[in-house]
């Protein structure tokens, strides 16, 4: 076991996906194990998106590049470049890029990502 107070990800676990999205964890439970938290570099192509889903866990996320919509309640909320949003646990969301550029950010996740624990909706 290591004594380092500190670690370095230059190999972050890159999700599988089969709709061009790019997830790169950083730290979370499939890169490092970590259950308290996940942190993912993000990047949804345009006109991406996914099925509501209901999480056991608050996302937080921070728009680098692109515009980004959240569907909260049936109300589109529409982050840009700098901007941020906290999601509390429990709430329907769904994620969407519906616009012609893509979308680069960063998502934590606290307690961590858990595909077990995001109960997306059937499409």
């Amino acid at each position: 076991m290591s004594d380092a107070k500190y670690h370095i990800q230059k190999t972050p676990f890159v999700v599988p996906t089969d709709d061009g999205k790019y997830i790169g964890e950083h730290f979370g439970k499939a890169s490092d194990g970590s259950t308290a938290l996940s942190i993912a570099h993000m990047i949804a192509p345009p006109h991406w998106s996914e099925p509501f889903q209901t999480p056991e866990f608050d996302e937080y996320t921070f728009i680098i590049e692109g515009k980004k919509q959240f569907l909260i309640d049936d109300k589109p909320i529409i982050l840009e470049a700098g901007q941020s949003i906290k999601i509390k646990a429990g709430t329907r969301v769904q994620y969407s890029n519906p616009f012609d550029q893509k979308c680069v950010y960063l998502s934590v996740c606290q307690p961590a990502f858990d595909f077990n624990k995001v109960h997306r909706e059937e499409e």
